[in-house]
C-alpha cells in the first residue's frame, strides 16, 4: 500500500520536473534568440534544433552542477521534513518563473530555484541549513559569469571586425549565418548541461532526504539507480525548450542590440564558452546571464555605446539583483503554506 509520504514524495518531485520543462520553457530565448533575431532559422525550427542540443548535453558533462545544487541546504537524512522545504523552494521558483516571463523579463529560473530553496531552507532551519561557501560562489557568479560572457562576445567580435575588416560583406554574413548553427548548437549544450543538472541535484536531495539514497551517491548513467534522474531531467529540458517562449526571445534578441550573423555568432560561443567551464567546474550559472553579458559584449564592440540600448539593459540587471532575495521572501511563504 501506498504511505501519503511516498506519494507526497512523488509529487514533489513531479513538481521538480515541472519546473525543469517550465525552465527550458522559460529559457529557450537563451539559446535561440540570436539565431532567430539574425533569421537564420525560425523560431520553431530554433527551438527544436536547441531542444536536441539540451537533451544530448548528459552525454558530454559529468553531473557536477548537480553535486553542488543537492549541497546547497544541508539536508538531513530521513527527514520527510525536507521534502516539503524543497517543494516550497521549486514552487516558489515557478512562481517567479512565470511572473518574469508574463513582463518578458529574461531573469533567472536557476536563480529563482536557488533562492526559493534557500529561503525555504532558513524558514526551516534558520541561517545554519545553508550550506555557505556553496551559496556564496554562487552568488559570485551572478557577477562573474555576464561580466565573463561580456568580455569573451567583446574580444571576439573585435577580433573578427580586424581579421575580416577587408573581407566581401555578402560573403561575411553568408559564412556566418552557417556558423550560427554551429554556434547555437554549443550554446544549447551548455544550457542543457548546466540547466537540467540544478533539477538533477533537487531530486537527489528529494531523495537523500526520503531515505531513498545515501548522502554520498553519486549520478551516473551506468547506475540504474541515478539513470532515470538524468534522463527525466534532459528530457524535460528539452521538452520546456522546444514549447518556447516568444516574449522573451523578443527581448533578448531583438531590443537589447540588433545583431547581425557574425554578431550572433560571437554571442553565442562566448556564452558557449563560460558555461562549458562553469559547468565542468561544477558552478551553477545563469544561462540567461551569460548570454545578455554576452549580446551586450558584442554590442559594446561597435563604435558607440549607444547601440546598446541601455534602458532595456538596466530593467533587466534589476530585475536580475531582486530574484534570489524575492525568490526565497516567496520559498519562505511557500513553506508555511505547505507545512500548515
Amino acid at each position: 500500500m501506498l504511505t501519503i509520504s511516498f506519494l507526497f514524495l512523488i509529487f514533489t518531485i513531479v513538481v521538480a520536473l515541472a519546473f525543469d520543462i517550465m525552465n527550458g520553457f522559460h529559457d529557450a530565448a537563451n539559446s535561440i534568440a540570436t539565431v532567430v533575431s539574425t533569421r537564420v532559422l525560425k523560431p520553431y525550427l530554433a527551438v527544436l534544433w536547441a531542444a536536441f542540443f539540451n537533451f544530448i548535453a548528459m552525454f558530454i558533462f559529468s553531473p557536477h552542477v548537480a553535486d553542488t545544487i543537492s549541497k546547497i541546504v544541508k539536508i538531513q537524512p530521513n527527514d520527510p521534513v525536507y521534502i516539503s522545504v524543497i517543494l516550497a523552494g521549486l514552487l516558489a521558483a515557478i512562481l517567479w518563473d512565470l511572473l518574469t516571463w508574463w513582463f518578458g523579463l529574461p531573469t533567472s529560473s536557476s536563480h529563482a530555484l536557488i533562492g526559493g530553496i534557500s529561503g525555504a531552507g532558513v524558514a526551516h532551519a534558520g541561517l545554519n541549513a545553508l550550506e555557505w561557501d556553496k551559496l556564496i560562489l554562487t552568488i559570485e557568479f551572478i557577477v562573474i559569469a555576464p561580466i565573463l560572457g561580456f568580455v569573451l562576445g567583446f574580444l571576439l567580435m573585435l577580433s573578427l571586425y580586424w581579421l575580416l575588416r577587408k573581407g566581401n560583406p555578402f560573403t561575411i554574413d553568408r559564412f556566418f549565418r552557417k556558423g550560427q548553427l554551429l554556434s547555437a548548437s554549443l550554446y544549447s549544450l551548455g544550457h542543457g548541461a548546466n540547466d537540467a543538472q540544478k533539477t538533477m541535484g533537487v531530486i537527489v536531495a528529494l531523495l537523500i532526504a526520503a531515505g531513498t539514497l545515501d548522502p554520498g551517491t553519486q549520478l551516473s548513467l551506468l547506475d540504474r539507480n541515478t539513470l532515470w534522474i538524468i534522463l527525466a531531467c534532459q528530457t524535460a529540458m528539452g521538452l520546456g525548450t522546444a514549447l518556447g517562449g516568444w516574449r522573451i526571445v523578443k527581448t533578448m534578441g531583438m531590443k537589447i542590440t540588433k545583431l547581425k550573423p557574425m554578431g550572433g555568432f560571437c554571442a553565442e560561443t562566448a556564452g558557449a564558452l563560460t558555461l562549458f567551464l562553469a559547468t565542468t567546474s561544477g558552478i551553477p550559472v545563469s544561462t540567461t546571464h551569460t548570454i545578455t553579458g554576452s549580446i551586450i559584449g558584442v554590442g559594446s564592440s561597435k563604435t558607440k555605446f549607444s547601440s546598446i540600448k541601455w534602458i532595456i539593459a538596466t530593467r533587466i540587471m534589476w530585475a536580475w539583483i531582486l530574484t534570489i532575495p524575492a525568490s526565497a521572501i516567496v520559498g519562505a511563504i511557500c513553506l508555511w503554506f505547505v507545512k500548515y
